[in-house]
């Protein structure tokens, strides 16, 4: 069943990109925690992360993890946290939020709004950092 992110993978629905491969992509969220906060989603329409193959949902936190480093980087945070909840969207992503403190870490900090401008901003910053570390699937 197509959702919000199939429509936003499709060009339908506006998304600041840092990430694009065969199996995943990765986006800013247009309801972020904390500047700078990723969602990693797979192109499949998988509802939950365990209805996912297991070597897609390896795949899936591979791209985490390089993601998580970049943000780390770009930003000078403490910690990147990471959260799957799967309640919000019925298509399995994967939350990735810089932070500093663990109150960070939370949807009642999620913003109403947030300006292109400032999803460009921080989006920008991670892809300078994924480039620099060689990766190809940077957008």
């Amino acid at each position: 069943m197509p959702t919000i992110f199939s429509g936003v993978m499709g060009g339908k629905i506006p998304g600041t990109f840092v990430w694009r491969d065969g199996r995943g992509v990765a986006f800013m969220s247009s309801n972020p925690m904390a500047h700078g906060h990723t969602l990693v989603v797979p192109i499949a329409e998988v509802d939950h992360w365990g209805d996912g193959e297991p070597d897609l949902v390896a795949h899936l936190f591979s791209v985490t993890r390089i993601i998580g480093v970049a943000q780390k980087r770009a930003f000078g945070c403490e910690r990147v946290g990471v959260i799957l909840a799967g309640y919000e969207v019925p298509h399995a992503h994967i939350h990735v939020i810089p932070t500093n403190d663990m109150r960070e870490l939370s949807f009642a900090n999620a913003a109403a709004t947030i300006d292109r401008e400032s999803l460009e901003k921080a989006a920008e910053a991670i892809r300078i950092e994924l480039r620099r570390d060689g990766h190809v699937g940077v957008i």
